[in-house]
């Protein structure tokens, strides 16, 4: 521990996906200290210092009214991620749009906030808007989310491929994201989809919150030819510490878990179906689930550290990173909120992994690739790709 906190001082640690609710940054969310997996004052117990905060917009029937409804939504969380840094902790945050202000902020002495988005669906059918959204500082994308939209298929869509990769338009998405300068982010799309857009890109991908299927054979996860694209693609491949993607849980489990949930009359998923009990049902809740998890224990930072030496093994220490999905479901015993984050970093030393190899996966790689997109797309607008 002792080492893993002076290691913390000398690098940037960056989690690349935090999930963050539509009043965020309000007097009911308040971002210093709400009940939030990632909050400020979390963030800096724990010894995060940046994280990505997403512009996540679920999915709804593509209609031109709800393609405005999605891009209304998408607009209030921006404008919730600048609030945060700009009015409410100025002195203890500053939003980064480039690389360069990563560093400048962190070496301040300031938390770091970066803006990336979920589901292209956000841009509904006007590509016009992937530099409205890079203007206002999103700097990667998710191409699509749990379902299909009309940039690519999901991994998780239950009707099965629509496009069978990327789209005709999603092929002009890519290339205005590689235009422009924003990190083409392939987790939750499918299988085709990735290894088409990884290959059609000009610029390094990320994956932002991904595990691999060879530790949990999941479809959100990344085989060994995706975690080998991405090598070969210069990207890199964020491992995702949320438990369902890093341990498999056994059937005996989940139905056991859905027999207590169904005893308590909870019928939605979450946080919002938790505060609908009383404080004793709550308690009794979480005291039932801990007896769960004792017989069938979850995921914790040394299965999800498996996945990142597995992922290390195929696609090099060059091209692996790391992420959590705090508040968007993430969490695994050891870290479940940024307040434990100095808890992975203990067990990559335990590994025997280096101080240097430690900076490129908690922050160094994804850099790496941020700097990338900014080059090819300078080079892209002077036209010196074709």
């Amino acid at each position: 521990m002792a080492r893993a906190r002076a290691l913390h001082q000398r690098i940037i640690t960056i989690d690349t996906h935090d999930d963050i609710p539509g009043n965020f940054a309000t007097p009911e969310v308040d971002p210093l200290n709400a009940d939030l997996q990632v909050n400020l004052e979390k963030m800096r117990a724990g010894g995060l210092d940046v994280a990505f905060f997403a512009v996540f917009v679920g999915q709804t029937p593509r209609t031109p009214e709800n393609y405005e409804k999605a891009k209304a939504d998408a607009l209030q969380k921006f404008t919730a991620i600048h609030r945060l840094a700009e009015t409410m902790y100025p002195d203890r945050i500053g939003l980064a749009i480039t690389p360069a202000d990563v560093e400048r902020i962190h070496a301040s002495g300031k938390l770091v906030a970066a803006i990336g988005i979920e589901n292209g669906y956000v841009i509904g059918k006007d590509l016009s808007l992937v530099k409205t959204y890079y203007d206002l500082g999103a700097r990667y994308m998710t191409l699509a989310h749990t379902q299909n939209n009309d940039i690519c298929d999901s991994s998780t869509d239950q009707k099965g491929p629509e496009h069978h990769g990327v789209s005709a338009f999603g092929k002009d998405v890519v290339a205005e994201m590689n235009r422009v300068g924003m990190m083409v982010d392939i987790s939750h799309v499918s299988r085709e989809c990735m290894l088409q857009a990884t290959a059609m890109s000009k610029a390094p991908v990320v994956a932002s919150h991904s595990s691999t299927t060879a530790l949990a054979n999941v479809p959100r996860n990344l085989d060994d030819e995706q975690l080998s694209a991405i090598r070969k693609n210069g990207g890199v491949a964020q491992i995702v510490a949320f438990a369902s993607y890093v341990k498999v849980d056994a059937p005996e489990k989940r139905a056991a878990i859905d027999t207590l949930r169904r005893s308590m009359n909870i019928t939605g998923g979450g946080r919002a179906a938790l505060a609908a009990l009383t404080d004793a049902q709550r308690a009794d809740y979480q005291k039932r689930l801990a007896e769960i998890d004792a017989k069938w224990p979850a995921a914790n930072v040394v299965d999800f550290v498996n996945h990142i030496d597995h992922a290390v093994n195929v696609a090099g220490i060059d091209h692996v990173g790391i992420s959590s999905d705090f508040d968007g479901g993430g969490g695994v015993a050891g870290w479940r909120d940024a307040g434990e984050t100095i808890n992975v970093t203990v067990e990559l030393l335990r590994r025997g992994y280096t101080e240097a190899q430690i900076r490129q996966m908690w922050g160094g790689n994804l850099l790496r690739v941020w700097r990338a997109n900014e080059r090819i797309a300078g080079d892209l607008q002077k036209k010196i790709i074709p």
